[in-house]
């Protein structure tokens, strides 16, 4: 049956920018959906109808612990993600994610999204493309006022959480070729040329994740 009132929102990743980045974009469709709370490496504790789970520096696919992220209420988890293959949307969905929405769409598109899914569609929203591009570019993210693009600031927010290259292309699902080529373009916008270097950038720049819980 579909909402009367306001979704109930609840806005989840490691990364307060990110969170409070996305908290801004919905801001404007508070008479559609509600954000009642933002959290960073914190599990959800409001009364909520659906969790959105932005995967920036996140595990993705079947090592996601949703179950951990709504603590046994009946939100529903849905994922939001640059990478839309249908093998990892696949593994989400047997994680436990009610849907799962491409970072490429609008914000007008998410909001639809999320009261569709609310509404109980089992929605999957994708570019038009079905690319795996970063076309999304709405939100906050570590770095943007330094110039990275949000693909090379969750590349250096990996390698700043101690990943190697290897691991980054198991965790952003990505190649190991366009991994080197975003920490070659990430470390030339930040003046670094060794990864120490720009891990001691990234922890002095807001790429150590965060510990946030905020209810609204």
């Amino acid at each position: 049956m579909p909402v009367a009132g306001p979704v109930r929102v609840a806005l989840v990743n490691d990364y307060e920018i990110v969170v409070r980045g996305l908290a801004a974009v919905l801001a404007p469709y508070a008479d559609r959906i509600a954000v009642v709370e933002v959290d960073a490496r914190r599990p959800v504790v409001s009364d909520v109808d659906v969790v959105l789970y932005d995967t920036f520096g996140q595990t993705q696919g079947e090592a996601m612990d949703l179950e951990a992220l709504t603590v046994g209420s009946e939100a529903r988890v849905v994922v939001f993600s640059w990478n839309v293959g249908r093998e990892l949307i696949d593994q989400a969905r047997h994680a436990g994610a009610a849907a799962y929405v491409a970072k490429s769409v609008s914000p007008d598109e998410l909001v639809d999204a999320l009261v569709r899914i609310h509404d109980g569609e089992q929605l999957i929203v994708v570019s038009p493309e079905g690319a795996e591009a970063e076309t999304g570019r709405f939100g906050r993210w570590p770095g943007e006022e330094h110039g990275l693009s949000p693909r090379e600031s969750e590349v250096l927010a990996l390698i700043c959480q101690g990943l190697s290259n290897e691991e980054i292309t198991e965790r952003a699902f990505i190649g190991i070729n366009t991994v080197k080529t975003h920490i070659r373009t990430a470390y030339r916008k930040i003046g670094v040329s060794t990864r120490s270097q720009a891990v001691r950038w990234g922890m002095e720049h807001g790429f150590a994740p965060d510990r946030l819980r905020e209810r609204r």
